[in-house]
C-alpha cells in the first residue's frame, strides 16, 4: 500500500543527527502533521510540528512513557543505532549492538503496534546493505542489522493482515558520524532521507535509498531470496 506523508504523525528515533535529523527535515517538507523526534539528549527545533521526545530505545520505561506521550501514530521510523569497529573478539560488543539495533526496534514495534494497527500505518526499519553481506570491519553491526532485517521480514508477514506496512531500508554508505574515518564514496543524509520517503510513498517493501544500494535493487527484488521470503510469508497468511 502506498502512503503519503501529508498530515501524518511520525516518530523518528535517533533524530538528533545524521539520517534521523534528515528524516525529520524531509518529513516537514512533505507536509507531515507532527513529528516526534526521539533522542537520548535534549533537542530543540524551530518548527512547532517537531516535538522532542526523550527516548533511549534500550530503556523500557522510556519506551512506555513515549507511547503515552505520542498516542496516535501513523509511521514509526526505527532509525536509532550504533556502529562500532570490532573483530568479533568481544561478546559484549555483539550484545551491545543487538541491544540497540535489534531489540530497540523490536521494543518500539511491540509498544506502538496497537496505535499503528488502528491507523493502518507503517513501520520503517533503517538497516544497511551489511544486513545482506557482512562488512567484517564492523562485524557486530553487520550481525545486528542482519538480525533486524530478519525481524522486519517476520513482522511484515505477521502484520500484513492488519494493514500495517513494514519497510526495510537497506542503505549504502552514508556521510554521518558513524562513517567518519571510513574513506569510501558516501551519500548525503539528505539524499538518503528523500530516498527513504520516496520508497515509503511508493509502498516498496525493501527500500534502496541511495545510488550504491539502488544498484542492487533490481537483482534483489527478482532474486531467489526475495521469492523465498514471499513463499515463507504465505504460511502465516
Amino acid at each position: 500500500m502506498n502512503m503519503q506523508l501529508t498530515d501524518k504523525v511520525i516518530l523518528v528515533t535517533g533524530a538528533n543527527r545524521g539520517i534521523g535529523r534528515a528524516l525529520v527535515e524531509e518529513a516537514l517538507k512533505r507536509g507531515a502533521k507532527k513529528i516526534y523526534a526521539g533522542t537520548r539528549t535534549s533537542l530543540t527545533h524551530p518548527d512547532p510540528r517537531v516535538v522532542p521526545l526523550m527516548l533511549d530505545v534500550t530503556d523500557a520505561a522510556q519506551v512506555e512513557k513515549a507511547v503515552g506521550a505520542v498516542g496516535h501514530l501513523d509511521i514509526l521510523i526505527n532509525n536509532a543505532g550504533i556502529a562500532l569497529y570490532d573483530d568479533l573478539g568481544d561478546r559484549e560488543m555483539i550484545e551491545r549492538h543487538l541491544a540497540v539495533n535489534f531489540f530497540g526496534p523490536y521494543s518500539l514495534i511491540k509498544a506502538f503496534l496497537p496505535s499503528l494497527t488502528e491507523s493502518r500505518g507503517a513501520i520503517v526499519n533503517v538497516l544497511s546493505v551489511t544486513a545482506l553481506a557482512s562488512l567484517p570491519l564492523i562485524a557486530s553491526y553487520s550481525i545486528s542489522k542482519a538480525a533486524a532485517f530478519s525481524l522486519t521480514q517476520a513482522f511484515r508477514a505477521y502484520l500484513a493482515g492488519r494493514g500495517v506496512n513494514v519497510h526495510a531500508v537497506l542503505t549504502g554508505p552514508t556521510d554521518t558520524d558513524m562513517t567518519k574515518g571510513f574513506e569510501i564514496p558516501k551519500s548525503s543524509p539528505q539524499l538518503v532521507a528523500g530516498g527513504i520517503f520516496d520508497g515509503v510513498e511508493r509502498g516498496e517493501e525493501d527500500i534502496f535509498p541511495d545510488p550504491m544500494s539502488a544498484s542492487m535493487a533490481e537483482s534483489w527484488r527478482s532474486g531467489a531470496v526475495k521469492a523465498m521470503e514471499r513463499q515463507n510469508a504465505a504460511f502465516v497468511a
